[in-house]
């Protein structure tokens, strides 16, 4: 197996996720086998109980792993399918090393951290390096390594020791180093600083590695110089200091990557350039370049209750992208916080209550995603029930399927009080009830969590004709609560079908109303299967409905054209 560690350093939040993807697509184009790994050095268990405010949104896999988003990045560049063991935490490590121990496996010995914490992670790399993400079989060429933070954070320490050991147990040609630092620049002299990169390469040189490439973070090109003195001081030759500038979209990175001769540094580093082909990457500089060129847009409203940080919804504002470059179109999203929209607003912040709903009107759809607590639920409610008698199309998702379900209750079957057992624990009208398989008590991993079947119950719904007329769908699900059964049929009644439901027949899954161009609730989180070539069908259904192409495009691909 050969590896390549990506570190970080300066500052945290320069890409480093991205700068690994892209790497991967670039190995991956040349025809190796990737895979990828997630080091965060926090001491959760998982990203599953930490505030997406914090550390935005928590991205959910096929087994039930919630993890951070940077496995969503490598999902969708390398297309390919991870477990929950693809992303390290502290708390992971320690748990496993802390079982043992209770369990004797140490035979009395002193548990430390240096050898047994950084022995369970070197075993823990190799291990999952090992199972294979492509559908193929057999391990990978090249296990892809990012160790999240920055070098220097004492939560890293033993990650980066047992990095150096892994490196060298490995041997030279089988691990490749990159470090990924930010260049800025200065005031009015307008200079390329290369001193925090130099102290950040030293740093790591002190705690014993070496980079091999460095990956350097700038608003504008590297200037020569600037190149040369980061090699002279930083001692990585010239030809492997790349320069990943801003660029129009992220698609263009792997391209960025792929012109410096990337490929070729890391490929004689890990003693691959036999092995590997030159990078086919032309399907990916057309899709790079397609989006550049996109003049027209549609305007989306998302109203939901993280929008003060947009990584919280990173995955739906991919799926978004995703199925409007498939419609040549330029995804316009206006971000709504759905307490603006409440009555209450409209006293306390006046101005922020006209713009919500100006901002909502002007929409050509409307978008709620997921989400929990009570905050905001009124002002989802009013954004679903415009886009429910104004015709608009609607994609709610998780929460947003729930919040649907709610308004109708109140609005078309008249229960003032139908609410969410989540919100309202006395309401008289549980139409949202809490699954009896779940945790009062514990919040981590005690969800319906992971790839679940939903089985179509018709063929004529939307949903159906929109994934390709299947009987079912395979789609992850992150929830506590779900639609009560015993209000189906009285919702039915009223005019809103559930055209999916799980393989009891007791869970709904998708709701549409018949009598409305697009109006669909999904319980799971369709975003998190989106690929860059292959969109989520719902959220390209919501796109098509809201520029008016929905009815064209069902009846073509009806008749198989």
């Amino acid at each position: 197996m050969k590896y390549v560690l990506i570190s970080g350093g300066v500052v945290s939040g320069l890409g480093k996720g991205v700068t690994a993807s892209s790497i991967g697509v670039v190995l991956k184009a040349c025809g190796l086998r990737v895979t990828s790994i997630k080091i965060d050095p926090y001491l959760n268990i998982d990203a599953g109980t930490m505030s997406p405010f914090e550390h935005g949104e928590v991205f959910v896999l096929d087994d039930g792993g919630e993890v951070d988003l940077d496995l969503g990045n490598y999902e969708r560049f390398l297309d390919v399918t991870l477990t929950k063991d693809n992303n390290i935490t502290t708390g992971k490590i320690y748990q496993s090393v802390l079982e043992k121990e209770r369990k004797g496996d140490y035979l009395g010995k002193t548990v430390q951290v240096v050898p047994h914490i950084t022995d369970a992670i070197k075993d823990w790399i190799q291990s999952v390096a090992a199972i294979p993400v492509d559908g193929q079989e057999g391990p990978a060429d090249v296990c892809v390594i990012e160790l999240g933070g920055t070098v220097g954070d004492i939560e890293s320490m033993p990650f980066i020791e047992a990095l150096r050991q892994l490196s060298f147990s490995v041997g030279p040609d089988n691990f490749c180093l990159i470090h990924v630092s930010l260049i800025p620049v200065l005031g009015v002299v307008g200079e390329q600083k290369t001193k925090p990169t130099q102290h950040s390469v030293r740093e790591l040189r002190a705690l014993g590695l070496t980079p091999h490439l460095l990956a350097c973070r700038s608003a504008e090109p590297l200037l020569q110089n600037t190149k040369d003195k980061l090699s002279q001081f930083c001692h990585v030759p010239v030809e492997n200091i790349l320069n990943i500038h801003d660029v129009p979209n992220i698609w263009h990175i792997p391209l960025l990557l792929k012109n410096q001769n990337a490929h070729l540094s890391i490929l004689q580093q890990l003693n691959l350039l036999e092995k590997a082909t030159s990078p086919a990457l032309q399907q990916w500089t057309k899709m790079a370049e397609t989006y550049d060129n996109i003049t027209d847009s549609v305007r989306i409203a998302m109203v939901g209750k993280y929008v003060g940080l947009t990584d919280s919804y990173l995955s739906v504002i991919k799926a978004l992208l995703h199925a409007c470059v498939t419609l040549s179109l330029r995804p316009s999203i206006d971000w709504i916080a759905a307490s603006d929209l409440e009555e209450d607003s409209a006293e306390s912040t006046p101005d922020g209550h006209a713009t919500a709903w100006e901002t909502l009107k002007r929409a050509d759809c409307v978008l709620v995603p997921g989400g929990f607590g009570d905050r905001g639920i009124k002002g989802m409610m009013l954004a679903a029930k415009y886009a429910r008698e104004k015709k608009v199309p609607y994609l709610g998702i998780c929460l947003g399927m729930q919040i649907s379900v709610i308004e109708f209750a109140r609005s078309v079957l008249g229960l003032d009080r139908a609410n969410s057992v989540e919100f309202d624990a006395q309401t008289p009208n549980p139409v949202v009830i809490f699954m009896p398989e779940g945790s009062r008590t514990h919040m981590g991993s005690t969800m319906r969590l992971g790839s679940r079947r939903t089985l179509l119950q018709t063929p004529d719904c939307i949903t159906s004709k929109l994934y390709g007329n299947s009987a079912y769908v395979d789609e992850r699900h992150r929830h506590r609560y779900e639609v009560n059964p015993a209000v189906i049929r009285t919702l039915e009644e009223a005019g809103l079908k559930f055209v999916g439901k799980d393989e009891t027949g007791n869970r709904m899954e998708i709701l549409e109303l018949p009598s409305h161009p697009y109006y669909v609730g999904v319980q799971f989180h369709p975003e998190f299967k989106s690929r860059p070539a292959r969109p989520s069908a719902l959220f390209l259904g919501l796109i098509l409905a809201a520029t008016g192409k929905l009815e064209a495009y069902l009846s073509r691909h009806q008749n198989g054209s």
